[in-house]
């Protein structure tokens, strides 16, 4: 049992998997940097700094709360419907931020693929030994 569990880690594919998830991690930080330090405050901008997130329906508990945050504290049940719409938001900016990056990836990897099939242009043939041989023979055979 211990040399297939060898056995499996050592392939490519469980390797590839990891990094894949490492690089995942990784850029989904820089895209949740993005979205949330610079296109949602653009958004907001064009929105009059609307700010969907606070935007929820108390539905159990008393009182108006400042804040989703403050109204969750205090253990009120919230219909949060602005943090919803954010998240919905925030995945159509995260899509097509992904989608961009496939895209670039699939046109650098076709225009690789296409350079590859493409033949080397053979260098320009120069006479050959045998062409050589004659020419000077037919040098020598001439009269001086």
């Amino acid at each position: 049992m211990l040399n297939e569990f060898k056995a499996f880690i050592a392939k490519g594919n469980v390797m590839d998997m990891a990094v894949g998830i490492i690089i995942g991690a990784a850029f989904t930080a820089i895209v949740n940097s993005m979205v949330n330090d610079l296109i949602n405050p653009i958004i907001g901008l064009f929105l009059g700094g609307f700010d969907f997130t606070n935007n929820f329906l108390v539905l159990s508990g008393d009182g108006e709360y400042a804040s989703l945050d403050a109204a969750r504290e205090a253990g009120a049940a919230v219909f949060a419907y602005g943090a919803f719409i954010m998240a919905i938001i925030n995945f159509l900016i995260i899509a097509f931020v992904v989608f961009m990056l496939v895209r670039y990836v699939n046109k650098v990897r076709d225009m690789a693929v296409r350079n590859e099939d493409e033949p080397a242009e053979a260098a320009p043939a120069g006479p050959t030994e045998l062409d050589v041989l004659l020419e000077i023979r037919d040098s020598l055979k001439k009269p001086a």
